[in-house]
């Protein structure tokens, strides 16, 4: 994203030090996990931006075809997602939504058609699929990740507020954001002085 925004305002070029800025690492340890992959930079001269970004799209999937992804489970937090435009960039596209009722009334913005759990394996066949994200209720959350398990997905990003049980030739990513406010709440507290205004020094 940080190469991306460069390429878009014209730079050619970066050195390590400001894309390790930009991206808020080090830049030693940008330098040091950019070598795992091969020989990008030039000293004295940086990066070529646009050959960086086309080395890491290559290498993360987010260029050439777009990665085909299902959605399970299209309440609010669902219809958001199908509504989201941004994944394209990063390489990926939702090309099917599943839900227990898919005929109910939703926005009619959303382009992404919405099958029953039923069309569920036909589907993830066919169109090759091997990423799914959940967003279903989290009682339900274990026993369709299990039966995506078994129709051989192998990334899941799950959003239900519980950890998943998966075999380690499966990746799952939770995303809890209750979780992540709490944590923004007990940081934002420890910055709080005694009088219960921010300190001018917090930052």
């Amino acid at each position: 994203r940080c190469l991306v925004g460069l390429d878009k305002e014209g730079a050619t070029t970066v050195s390590s030090e400001a894309l390790s800025q930009l991206a808020g690492v080090k830049p030693t340890q940008l330098r040091k996990d950019l070598t795992h992959f091969g020989q990008f930079g030039t000293r004295g001269l940086g990066y070529d931006v646009r050959g960086l970004l086309t080395m890491l799209g290559d290498l993360i999937g987010a260029s050439g075809e777009l990665q085909p992804v299902a959605l399970i489970g299209v309440g609010n937090l669902g219809t958001a997602l199908l509504s989201y435009g941004g994944f394209a960039s990063e390489g990926f596209r939702i090309v099917a939504a599943f839900d227990q009722d898919p005929d109910r009334p939703r926005d009619a913005r959303i382009r992404v058609p919405i099958h029953p759990m039923d069309d569920l394996a036909g589907i993830v066949e066919n169109e090759g699929i091997h990423i799914a994200i959940l967003t279903v209720p989290t009682t339900a959350a274990q026993g369709v990740a299990e039966h995506l398990i078994g129709l051989g997905i192998t990334g899941i990003l799950n959003f239900a507020p519980t950890v998943l049980s998966a075999p380690p030739t499966v990746r799952v990513r939770n995303v809890n954001l209750a979780i992540e406010l709490e944590n923004l709440g007990y940081f934002t507290r420890q910055r709080q002085p005694e009088n219960g205004h921010p300190s001018i020094h917090s930052a």
